[in-house]
């Protein structure tokens, strides 16, 4: 659950095409962050990550979810998400949700995800209790 440098986070979100933020918002975006979860190829480059913002008790958001695009297909992003979805289940929260990239829906409903009311936007984790 190490987070990246935040010269490499920043790297790999430009990568995604979702903006340009600075290294200063990515430092602060990544120590903002309940939870960061990191992932290194062999030689420790930065493949993928994760994070997730909650209030540690009732409700865990995932606001990011990125896997450099050489990684996509091998399990990085599903064990990244199942991380950030066991600490949040570990510390008794009960609503996570997140909102889905254009096309990266079906990942999150092959991980337990299921989309929420057309007027209540976004996927979550049905709740277990």
């Amino acid at each position: 659950m190490d987070p990246p440098a935040a010269t490499e986070f920043r790297t790999l979100y430009l990568a995604t095409g979702w903006g340009s933020p600075t290294e200063e918002h990515c430092a602060r975006a990544l120590a903002g962050s309940w939870a960061v979860c990191s992932a290194r190829d062999a030689e420790g480059a930065l493949v993928g990550v994760g994070r997730m913002i909650s209030d540690g008790a009732m409700h865990a958001y995932v606001n990011e979810m990125i896997v450099r695009e050489d990684a996509r297909g091998a399990g990085v992003g599903a064990e990244i998400l199942r991380r950030l979805v066991a600490l949040a289940a570990s510390a008794g929260v009960t609503q996570i949700q997140l909102f889905a990239a254009r096309g990266r829906a079906p990942f999150y409903a092959r991980h337990g995800f299921v989309p929420r009311p057309d007027d209540a936007p976004g996927m979550e984790i049905p709740q277990t209790r």
